[in-house]
């Protein structure tokens, strides 16, 4: 069995090498190579390999899998950027703020049907496979839909706001751990334990970013916390904050999001540690992270087997605060 970090370098070789663009038009696959070449943790499409991994040594038809599911995300990551009017992503310049709006609206469509071809690539369970795709990717532009939607409003509701996280941030780690399985010959339960350990662990994964966003220290998360409260988005924190708030401090959360004074963020950590939101919020992490791993433990393997895949839960679920 491979660690993370020994098939994050096994991946990244084999991806950078075997990227499918062509040389010409360069205005078009130029802008993709350079978002592909600046990075990224590889999350999605290595858990791919450590799924497929549990079963058997790792396929060709996993490869074809990762690689659908890394090029899949980062298309989402040029229109997410686009529809967000981003000017960063991992510390450089976005693809539309580098090349122009039309050129970062091609290149995303572009490198959502190579991932695609990718995925076409797939024997072993190509049917269910592509089911699975195709019901993944749908799930995850409702999320951006939703979260876009949300930011409009509110009064969202935390089942609401659940349902959002999972669908933009979660399914897609619970399918890239379900297509490991299938082109494995996993069938069945096996493969939907693995579904749901990664989208349990997407939503523990979301709701402490949510956290350590407002109350993480900036020495260990690497940036200034507030920044979600500076943009008034919707976090567990907020939602949760409005929903247990008095008359009072209703008043204060809607005059805080409605200004932007120089004491917003400190004004609205305070509320969230009044209103118990900052509580809830921890307690909510560790229960989805709890349901992760019960998940993965009920996956019909040694357990010795799942040792990797624990390890990376483990260390995604329980960065420093």
């Amino acid at each position: 069995m491979h660690s993370f970090t020994a098939l994050v370098s096994q991946f990244e070789d084999r991806f950078t090498t075997s990227l499918p663009f062509p040389a010409s038009p360069a205005t078009i696959y130029d802008p993709c190579r350079y978002l592909l070449g600046i990075g990224g943790k590889r999350v999605r499409p290595v858990v791919c390999l450590m799924a497929n991994e549990l079963f058997t040594d790792i396929s060709e038809d996993a490869w074809h899998a990762a690689m659908g599911v890394e090029l899949f995300h980062n298309f989402t990551l040029i229109h997410d950027d686009i529809m967000d009017k981003a000017p960063l992503r991992r510390g450089q310049a976005t693809v539309h703020a580098k090349y122009g709006l039309t050129t970062g609206i091609l290149s995303g469509d572009i490198m959502c049907i190579y991932a695609y071809d990718a995925i076409g690539k797939i024997h072993t369970a190509l049917p269910q496979v592509l089911q699975l795709f195709n019901k993944t990717a749908i799930e995850v532009c409702e999320g951006q839909q939703l979260d876009m939607d949300f930011e409009q409003r509110n009064d969202v509701t935390l089942e609401e706001y659940i349902h959002m996280i999972t669908l933009k941030t979660s399914v897609l780690l619970a399918c890239s751990l379900k297509m490991g399985a299938l082109v494995a010959g996993a069938l069945g339960d096996s493969a939907n334990k693995l579904y749901e350990f990664g989208k349990n662990m997407g939503i523990a994964f979301q709701l402490q970013d949510d956290y350590l966003d407002a109350f993480g220290a900036p020495e260990k998360v690497g940036k200034q916390p507030g920044g979600d409260i500076l943009a008034n988005k919707k976090t567990f924190l907020l939602v949760k904050a409005l929903q247990n708030a008095d008359a009072a401090q209703q008043k204060q959360l809607n005059d805080l999001l409605a200004g932007n004074d120089d004491n917003k963020v400190a004004a609205m950590l305070a509320l969230f540690t009044a209103t118990n939101a900052e509580k809830e919020c921890r307690d909510a992490v560790a229960h989805y992270s709890d349901l992760a791993f019960q998940c993965l433990e009920e996956v019909a393997i040694p357990s010795k087997r799942k040792e990797p895949l624990r390890e990376l839960a483990g260390y995604l679920l329980q960065r420093d605060r």
